[in-house]
């Protein structure tokens, strides 16, 4: 018997809830192929984590159509034929051979410059693969030496936590389906997740939450190492790390396995438990409660086979007397998370935050500050100068209030009385003087202008 190719038995297995009933109901299919379509996939071979609605109709139609054989991949039936003209070719052969550091942008304009093909005619892919065919598609001497990757760990627990973003299943929240997306933060050392939690978006605020909900719970990071998305870039996020003390790390971009550790728990995630929450609407507070039932009855107390069939929480255990603990950061942890913007102070003594108005000291009317913010209620706490410093605290505008505020009046310099029969000295004539000759003079000087 012929050894069933894997990519077709991965297939069947993505497309097992429309291939296992023999009849569907009308537009039943079209909906589970948008489940399908949404959810995460280990694609063979691929750094891929979801499948096109398309594409996974195109196979269900070959599966039905031959079986599990329509499923098996096809190679191209031209592979390794090129359909470039002989001439093209031999010109593309002495080009390359006679300057093999020739780009394949400069072979193509040769090419169109000389008449062998047509303006734009020719694309570089298929030079490319010719040239590939032909083992010219690097210059001599550039082959470079394979990117040394080895294996490591962190030496103790909360020397070095990875953080990532998991695509998630559909909630319910107020009676709507919302997408949801899970953030995570996990341990080196000990494979423990120090926080994770389903959110309705993956912006720098719910990161944000869940760094502060693992902090209080297990201590503080030396290095907490993150993707190269804008999100973990924010400002925000890199100011709480400042003074949390812990150094922020981004990984490079498409190197995933820089944070291997978290993307194998996002399968045991997937495996164990999305696997097994059924098609039953869920709310999300309950989606997170299930989370952090696995996480603390289950995955913790599980023997891991990395850890030398240590469970994460023993293991981390082991290195308690080690772990850098809050401490005196414990009782401002809310003023370490509260988010900082640069706002100029209006004139009546306000400033503007998230569609709101409030009133800071009037003395910083006209001056730029810092906005100290409680980002989970959009709510202005303080003001703060560019160092840092406290500048007075913040107050949502009262309109009403300020009708019977009493107000302070401007104090300037005491002006001497001046005496209404003391004489006004003038340096010379002024403005009015002039205006008053200008307009005058013609009357004066018209002889026909004197009485009789």
């Amino acid at each position: 018997m012929n050894e069933i190719d894997p990519m077709a038995l991965f297939r069947l297995s993505v497309l097992g809830p429309l291939v296992s009933r023999p009849k569907l109901d009308r537009g039943e299919q079209k909906a589970l192929l948008r489940e399908l379509a949404a959810k995460e996939y280990d694609i063979p071979g691929s750094r891929r984590r979801h499948i096109a609605e398309k594409t996974l109709q195109e196979w269900l139609l070959k599966y039905r159509r031959q079986g599990l054989d329509g499923l098996v991949p096809k190679g191209r039936c031209d592979q390794g034929v090129s359909k470039l003209s002989a001439t093209v070719q031999e010109r593309l052969l002495a080009a390359k051979r006679d300057n093999p550091r020739r780009s394949i942008r400069v072979l193509r304009w040769m090419l169109e410059q000389e008449g062998l093909v047509a303006r734009g005619a020719l694309s570089r892919s298929a030079i490319h693969r010719f040239l590939k065919q032909q083992g010219l598609s690097r210059p001599s001497g550039a082959a470079t030496v394979p990117e040394e990757r080895r294996s490591f760990t962190a030496e103790c627990a909360n020397e070095i936590w990875y953080g990532d973003v998991l695509h998630g299943p559909r909630a319910l929240v107020a009676g709507r389906w919302r997408k949801t997306y899970l953030v995570s933060l996990m341990d080196d050392a000990s494979r423990l997740i120090t926080h994770s939690a389903f959110a309705l978006s993956e912006t720098a605020l719910e990161i944000e939450n869940v760094l502060k909900q693992a902090v209080l719970k297990r201590g503080l990071p030396q290095r907490l190492v993150v993707d190269n998305g804008a999100a973990y870039r924010s400002v925000s996020l890199q100011g709480i790390c400042a003074r949390l003390g812990t150094r922020l790390i981004f990984c490079r971009p498409y190197h995933p396995e820089g944070k291997g550790k978290l993307e194998r728990w996002h399968k045991t995630l997937r495996d164990q438990l999305l696997s097994e929450l059924g098609s039953a609407p869920l709310e999300l507070q309950e989606l997170n409660a299930r989370l952090w039932a696995w996480i603390d009855s289950l995955y913790h107390r599980s023997p891991h086979g990395g850890l030398g069939g240590l469970t994460p929480l023993a293991r981390y255990q082991q290195d308690l007397g080690r772990i850098r603990l809050l401490g005196s950061l414990a009782a401002k942890i809310d003023e370490i998370f509260r988010h900082r913007t640069e706002r100029l102070v209006r004139r009546d003594g306000t400033v503007s935050y998230g569609g709101r108005f409030f009133e800071v000291p009037y003395e910083l009317a006209g001056k730029m500050v810092h906005l100290v913010v409680d980002p989970h209620v959009r709510s202005v706490v303080g003001v703060e100068d560019k160092e840092g410093a406290s500048l007075g605290a913040a107050t949502p505008m009262d309109k009403l209030a300020n009708r019977h505020r009493r107000r302070r009046k401007p104090r300037g310099p005491e002006a001497e009385p001046v005496s209404p029969s003391a004489p006004v000295t003038r340096s010379g004539p002024t403005l009015i003087d002039t205006a008053y000759l200008e307009h005058y003079r013609p009357i004066a000087d018209d002889p026909t202008s004197e009485e009789k």
